[in-house]
């Protein structure tokens, strides 16, 4: 109907229909927007997902590289692996990798070199398992370098940090506890009484064999090696060739880079003992540690 002519508009039951239409509109439109950043969010949880597991297994590869003296390679797997874990938003376990790469330039002697990748990462560690690690491995080479003081300051920040518990411990880096921590100590201590400090690092690798939980097989012989090279260079022979037989029965069933460097500082410290014990000692070292050549004594 019309009056003079003019329209009077659209009937209510076209403008029902042209509000509803707009109401699915703006309703589409929330929808498609809540799609997008669900898809979005969905987006950045599987990247974060990747990257984790690409850390993961770059610092596995470059462990195993390590072990099995690939230096080199062992040192690229792990810059891919902090860069992965940058990506996966988890610094600490860049901080991890770090101390890898810190521990093998300790390992090839570059007590130096490792100090500045430490510091790097004390920076960054926030995590008290991450910051306990880094602070044990940092006394460490503190004792590589004859540093006491600095050795003891680091170590015994780390002590606190043990004694205190290390709260909800990331898979990653579940392996170092109270019995990491004193193999470091007795790895110092051992390394500070070679420039004429007096520490016995026969107690250190008496607690840390004490502290190793099952599954570390590896870690477990060198420290028997440790303990038995340990005596001897404490005067203590007769204990040391006993302790040596019993870390070279082990040592025999373990196909490591790492445990044959660990014989060569078995090898140095019975160096000064020339008795038919000591010499079955030296001649099964020497015949473990040919098998996996190495000149590096760790």
């Amino acid at each position: 109907m019309t009056s003079g002519g003019l329209g009077v508009g659209p009937s209510p039951e076209s403008a029902d229909r042209e509000l509803s239409a707009a109401c699915l509109e703006d309703r589409a439109g929330d929808v498609a927007g809540a799609g997008r950043g669900k898809e979005q969010n969905r987006f950045r949880e599987l990247k974060a997902r990747v990257f984790a597991a690409t850390a993961d297994l770059a610092a596995l590869a470059g462990w195993v590289s390590h072990d099995c003296g690939r230096y080199a390679t062992a040192q690229r797997y792990w810059s891919y692996g902090i860069y992965a874990a940058s990506e996966a938003g988890q610094p600490d376990r860049g901080v991890e990798i770090v101390t890898r790469m810190s521990h093998q330039m300790i390992y090839l002697g570059h007590p130096g070199d490792a100090l500045g990748l430490l510091g790097v990462a004390a920076k960054k560690a926030s995590l008290p398992a991450t910051r306990a690690l880094v602070a044990s491995q940092t006394g460490r080479v503190h004792a590589a370098l004859g540093d006491e003081q600095g050795a003891e300051r680091h170590l015994g920040a780390a002590d606190e940090l043990v004694a205190d518990g290390l709260g909800n411990v990331p898979a990653w880096v579940d392996y170092f506890d109270a019995a990491e921590h004193a193999g470091a100590r007795a790895v110092s201590a051992r390394d500070l009484a070679g420039v004429g400090r007096n520490r016995r690092a026969s107690d250190h690798f008496t607690d840390a064999l004490a502290l190793r939980r099952p599954g570390f097989d590896r870690v477990r012989v060198m420290d028997r090696i440790g303990l038995a090279a340990a005596l001897f260079t404490e005067n203590e022979p007769e204990q040391g060739a006993a302790a040596a037989h019993q870390a070279l029965d082990e040592a025999a069933r373990v196909d490591s880079t790492l445990v044959a460097s660990r014989l060569n500082t078995l090898l140095d410290a019975a160096r000064p003992y020339r008795t038919a014990v000591v010499d079955e000692v030296r001649t099964r070292a020497a015949d473990l540690a040919a098998a996996r050549p190495t000149t590096v004594a760790a």
